[in-house]
């Protein structure tokens, strides 16, 4: 053949390769993308917490193998391995996506989840009925097992051979349907459609204690009294390179309450560097560690954003290999005490 046919059969055949793999990243993030907004519908509208979590995307980045090799490893549960046993099924490996949404009520709390992954349905539901089994709503086959360590019992269905339900109530399996296809679900979901892992949270005070608290032990009574007012709480993080960014955003209807959000978390950052830069400080806490709290406070960006029907603030810093790290090593020395603002 000659070379200039040659080179012209080559560039042709490298032209169709990238337009197919072209094709086939387009036509695959399209298919996750599907698969989250379907599985997020289905969640119950009257939920306390939506989170969803994209293994099958998380899988791919050098951040997640990292965390992985950095978490610490507990020994493994036996009720587990006789299920992995029985089923074949590691989630590590098989599950691939999972949108789950808690309830918090005054007695107790009522968990509903959708998973996505590769299971072996036989096997699995051989596993559930040994337990006994039940027919939904809707005809389907509701399979109940114990919960380690309760009394209580969980439920699950397949809605089809690669996607299943689970619930701690059966009651969400016998009602009509509730699902969170409410704007305000929608709209919250629609903003953190980049982030393959994720939580929406409604105004819940025990979500604002849990964050009204800065890194180096700092403590803000007052932060946690603005946190208290605000009607939505939304948290995400993607992988960037070996790195996480998370975001955080809290949302209200009043400009005041977010203006003093925002000044009372830039000034919980200086203080928070102020703090790790003390000299106590820097002999009580492991040196790796102070520098990843220390790269996590310098990479803080902190904006208040007006969508016109609402106001929040939004809170984007980055995790780095440097904090994973060292937050996995053995304490050797005690924290440094906690201080009030």
């Amino acid at each position: 053949m000659p070379k200039n046919k040659l080179v012209l059969v080559v560039g042709l055949m490298l032209s169709i390769l990238l337009a197919v793999l072209i094709g086939y990243r387009k036509w695959h993030a399209n298919d996750s993308l599907a698969a989250r907004a379907d599985m997020l519908a289905l969640m119950p509208q009257d939920a306390s917490m939506v989170t969803y979590l994209d293994l099958a995307q998380l899988r791919s980045s050098p951040f997640l193998a990292q965390l992985f090799r950095w978490a610490p490893q507990p020994p493994q549960d036996s009720d587990y391995a006789q299920f992995l046993q029985a089923t074949g099924f590691n989630y590590e490996r098989d599950l691939d996506r999972l949108a789950l949404a808690i309830n918090r009520q005054a007695q107790s709390s009522t968990a509903f989840a959708i998973a996505e992954g590769r299971f072996d349905r036989k096997k699995i539901e051989a596993y559930g009925a040994r337990y006994g089994s039940l027919k939904t709503a809707d005809g389907k086959t509701l399979f109940a097992v114990p919960l380690t360590g309760s009394n209580r019992k969980a439920f699950f269905t397949f809605l089809r051979d690669h996607r299943m339900a689970w619930a701690n109530d059966s009651s969400y399996f016998f009602q009509q349907p509730r699902y969170s296809s409410s704007e305000e679900w929608q709209e919250h979901f629609v903003r953190l459609a980049g982030s393959p892992i994720f939580a929406v949270l409604r105004q819940d005070s025990g979500a604002a204690m849990a964050l009204s608290q800065a890194p180096g032990g700092l403590r803000s009574p007052q932060l946690a009294a603005l946190l208290a007012q605000l009607q939505w709480i939304s948290i995400g993080g993607k992988p960037e390179g070996n790195l996480l960014r998370v975001g955080i955003e809290g949302e209200c209807l009043t400009e005041s309450t977010v203006h003093q959000l925002k000044e009372v978390l830039s000034g919980l950052v200086v203080l928070a560097q102020m703090g790790l830069n003390d000299a106590k400080t820097r002999k009580q806490l492991d040196p790796e560690l102070r520098e990843g709290y220390l790269e996590l406070l310098q990479s803080a960006d902190i904006r208040q954003l007006d969508r016109g029907t609402s106001k929040s603030v939004r809170v984007v810093f980055d995790v780095t290999p440097k904090l994973l790290q060292s937050a996995s090593k053995p304490a050797n020395a005690a924290d440094p005490p906690p201080t009030s603002r």
